[in-house]
């Protein structure tokens, strides 16, 4: 779903201006801008947008990819759920109860389009993630 730069959470105007002087109008191209880590390296030498903010737009624009969701999105973040991988952990009755008892059943998803998400998930995860860097292991004398 194409979205303009404002409609991300947390984005400032200096951010959009930044992004925008990069030829970045709206969310697809962000997320195809910053789905892997080299690519948010290169943007954020050229924006001063930190690569790690630029991995967080990154995860929201994922988010907003997901078919039939986007009415729901900011319910399901109230349940901590930020990224694919977030949405791909959750267990499609227990997502759909919870969605269900905080928007009341009449504005609620099916649980047929919860599940749907959820496959959704795994096919549009395209972020690559940043791997921690673990000490390297030292020799037992």
């Amino acid at each position: 779903m194409y979205r303009t730069l404002e409609y991300l959470r947390g984005i400032s105007e200096d951010d959009v201006r930044r992004l925008r002087s990069r030829g970045i109008q709206h969310t697809n191209q962000l997320l195809h801008r910053t789905s892997l880590g080299i690519d948010r390296e290169r943007l954020s030498k050229k924006t001063g947008i930190t690569p790690e903010r630029l991995l967080e737009f990154a995860h929201q624009c994922t988010l907003l990819e997901v078919s039939g969701m986007e009415r729901q999105l900011p319910v399901v973040r109230r349940f901590g759920i930020e990224s694919m991988k977030g949405l791909r952990a959750q267990d499609a009755t227990e997502l759909h109860a919870k969605v269900a008892d905080a928007v009341g059943l009449a504005g609620a998803p099916s649980l047929s389009d919860v599940q749907y998400w959820i496959s959704q998930a795994t096919a549009l995860d395209i972020v690559e993630e940043v791997e921690e860097k673990k000490p390297p292991l030292r020799a037992i004398s």
